[in-house]
């Protein structure tokens, strides 16, 4: 059976992003040609990623729709590549679509399954990962890529009700009979979340940290980081490195980032800082 990482909550690990899209924000990061999917795998692999993460539709803020089937392609091809060349890497798919998800699992065996909506933008979701038990990232997110940035309005506290729809969100997954075992949670940083309530996020992150369950972040080279700057995706290494810290500070384990040799090198110096402190 294909190894899938075991997602525990004080093991701090990197997702590598793997984009198979024509549109992701960051250009340098766009993956369309087999000779360019493959020099990623090999770099990640290479500069320690624990998980490579395969997206095959951009959840950018007004991202194009690509269909299931276009979905898939991208999927099969950058999963497929992943087999090949790094057989042992756990891999994960980064998809709100149920079917897509299914046909990943029963096409490659247990993957872990990364989803922006965490079931919300798919009902079916919920069942597959339960049938097939595999790891599950469930992301905060409002609304789609299409129209997230129009749904900022929190009644509350941005960090209040993050953490309140993760209440739900896990009560719905118990529901379906997804074990705790399986489930990892991410805020969603740039999703339905203005430039300050991802910072105020950001600064209540040990809030969700302190549910339990494995934390991700994602903040690789967002715009919380190039907006803020007044600069781009291009010059957001440094910015990166800093939230990454900042998150791991707080009890995130699992940083999904562009950048594998810096995140990896960020976690082995905060592990021996916090190894060392009085």
């Amino acid at each position: 059976m294909r190894r899938v990482v075991d997602f525990e909550p004080h093991r701090r690990q990197v997702v590598a992003i793997l984009n198979v899209t024509p549109d992701s924000f960051y250009a340098a990061s766009r993956n369309g040609t087999s000779s360019g999917i493959e020099e990623r795998i090999r770099e990640a692999v290479a500069a320690g990623a624990a998980v490579i993460d395969v997206g095959g539709y951009s959840s950018r803020p007004g991202a194009a729709e690509v269909s299931p089937e276009e979905e898939w392609l991208r999927v099969e091809r950058g999963v497929a590549a992943v087999r090949r060349i790094a057989p042992g890497m756990t891999v994960s798919v980064d998809t709100f679509r149920a079917s897509v998800a299914c046909r990943a699992i029963e096409t490659f065996g247990p993957l872990v399954v990364n989803d922006i909506s965490a079931g919300t933008l798919d009902a079916e979701m919920f069942p597959v990962v339960a049938r097939y038990g595999v790891p599950y990232i469930a992301m905060h997110m409002k609304g789609d890529p299409r129209t997230m940035q129009s749904m900022t309005h929190y009644a509350g506290t941005v960090v209040g009700e993050v953490c309140d729809w993760f209440r739900r969100r896990i009560d719905a997954m118990h529901a379906a009979g997804i074990a705790d075992g399986q489930i990892v949670l991410d805020p969603g940083f740039g999703f339905a979340k203005t430039l300050e309530q991802n910072y105020a996020l950001l600064a209540g992150l040990h809030r969700l940290c302190a549910t339990g369950y494995p934390v991700l972040v994602g903040v690789s080279r967002k715009s919380m980081i190039y907006k803020l700057l007044g600069t781009t995706p291009e010059e957001a290494l440094a910015g990166t490195i800093a939230l990454g810290w900042e998150c791991l500070r707080q009890g995130a384990t699992l940083l999904r980032v562009h950048d594998v040799r810096e995140a990896v090198d960020t976690i082995r110096i905060f592990e021996t800082y916090a190894a060392n402190g009085e």
